[in-house]
């Protein structure tokens, strides 16, 4: 009896040990050892006997390793072939103006007709007081609206006057106008780099472009002071609401 209850000792060790290893991958082996005694405890046998353990359980992942290298650019490929052309955009909003001329035309209120030409502004004409022996000597193209900076109300020592047509019956504008203010108005053509006004000519030499023709115009021989030279126009009209003579 003692010999048996060894040995049942013996295989309860030998299962615990098997038990326990089987955290153990298949690759690996356990031993275990049985010894069997007489009732005297005086050992008998011995062997040892190789046994294989279950798999192993899988262990959590380890943390990422670092980042590679970056690796060396490739040889360019061959240049594909050219794509078809895109849908045209809308037109861009005009550019800031660049060369051209800007001239009067005397005695107008719209500019001429011509490819490339706009209205600046519109206005009548007028200058210094025709008896004054001073004062400008040119006539000026004074705007519809006009703005004032500092003055002081009541009249002032310097003054401008609106000018107004002088007319004969025999002259080639219409009597119609006279003392009527002529209008004028400022025109910008961007596709001419020069400006001439040549008198006593109705057509321009070649390679240039005429943007009116008319008569030439000034202040009377009998006033005080000079006046310059302008074009009036062949066609000349009359400011809105000009009438009677305002001398």
């Amino acid at each position: 009896m003692n010999g048996q209850i060894f040995l049942a000792l013996g295989l309860v060790a030998f299962l615990l040990s098997f038990v326990e290893g089987g955290a153990v991958r298949r690759s690996e082996r356990h031993a275990a050892e049985v010894a069997l005694t007489d009732g005297n405890n005086n050992e008998t046998q011995r062997y040892i006997e190789i046994l294989q353990g279950r798999d192993g359980r899988d262990g959590l992942p380890g943390p990422p390793g670092p980042a590679g290298r970056d690796g060396k650019d490739g040889e360019p490929g061959p240049e594909g072939t050219t794509g078809e052309p895109g849908i045209q955009g809308p037109t861009g909003p005009h550019g800031p103006k660049s060369g051209g001329v800007v001239y009067t035309r005397w005695g107008r209120t719209t500019c001429p007709d011509t490819p490339g030409t706009e209205l600046v502004y519109s206005g009548v004409a007028g200058g210094s007081f025709y008896n004054h022996e001073g004062g400008g000597a040119n006539y000026l193209c004074l705007p519809e609206e006009p703005q004032y900076g500092e003055f002081l109300p009541g009249i002032q020592n310097h003054a401008l006057y609106g000018a107004e047509y002088q007319l004969n019956s025999n002259d080639p504008i219409s009597f119609s106008l006279h003392d009527h203010t002529p209008p004028c108005v400022v025109c910008y053509t961007s596709r001419r780099q020069t400006k001439l006004m040549i008198p006593a000519r109705m057509d321009c030499p070649a390679n240039w472009t005429t943007e009116y023709t008319g008569y030439l115009m000034s202040a009377h021989h009998s006033h005080k002071h000079s006046s310059t030279f302008e074009c009036m126009d062949s066609e000349p009209e009359a400011a809105s609401g000009s009438v009677g003579n305002q001398d």
